[in-house]
């Protein structure tokens, strides 16, 4: 079995439960052994952001949040990892959309799964050589922007995806006030059924995991952390 095919990881964002298994099963049977699969736009987006893939294999119509909208979304919050579209589109114009949500693959339906395998391996070569990880030191803590960690000393804290991103945000503002409403639109998104409660809760419950108050209150405008 070569390397490509042993320590490729997938992640599968596909809402047919027969498809999706059988993608699965397809997949692990050609020597892929690390595949995440999830049914959901929102699910997809989320997994993508906590943690490292290869590819991202992103079906076009998905329940809460279709493929090309978590695409964008996923590209405009930063996201280099491989993403390879599926399909039943087939006009150009469908193509073109993908493409320029930031696609780097399409793959119409029906497809063989030779097909899918060889796109997989092609987008995978791309992010072969290990990442140079990108450390953030802070207040005593170490979080790991490439292993989606947060460590303090040997001890490492758990966060969420969403935790995780809202304390990202935070330091890469660092020392600069981030509004509530920036904090929705780059974690959750304007059209996310989300209440400003939601935000206070988060950062809520990382001041307890961090146990201080590290992020400050900026009494109505957001939060911060210094520098």
């Amino acid at each position: 079995m070569r390397k490509e095919e042993k320590t490729m990881k997938i992640l599968l964002a596909e809402d047919d439960l027969y498809l999706g298994e059988l993608i699965v099963h397809l997949l692990k049977k050609k020597g892929v052994d690390h595949i995440d699969w999830v049914q959901e736009g929102e699910e997809a987006y989320d997994y993508a952001l906590a943690s490292f893939y290869d590819v991202l294999v992103l079906d076009w119509m998905l329940p809460n949040g279709d493929g090309v909208e978590i695409c964008r979304r996923l590209r405009e919050n930063g996201y280099t990892g491989a993403i390879l579209m599926l399909t039943a589109k087939d006009a150009v114009q469908d193509r073109v959309e993908g493409l320029e949500a930031g696609a780097d693959d399409y793959l119409v339906k029906p497809f063989e799964i030779d097909e899918l395998m060889a796109r997989l391996k092609a987008l995978a070569r791309r992010t072969f050589l290990p990442l140079q990880e990108d450390i953030v030191h802070f207040h005593g803590f170490v979080l790991n922007r490439t292993s989606h960690t947060l460590h303090r000393g040997n001890e490492e804290i758990l966060l969420t995806p969403r935790e995780f991103q809202v304390l990202d945000l935070l330091l890469q503002n660092r020392g600069h006030v981030v509004p509530r409403e920036t904090i929705l639109d780059r974690v959750w998104g304007w059209d996310a059924d989300v209440s400003m409660k939601t935000i206070d809760a988060t950062i809520k419950l990382l001041r307890k995991k961090l146990k201080g108050e590290i992020i400050q209150t900026v009494r109505g405008v957001g939060y911060k952390i210094d520098k």
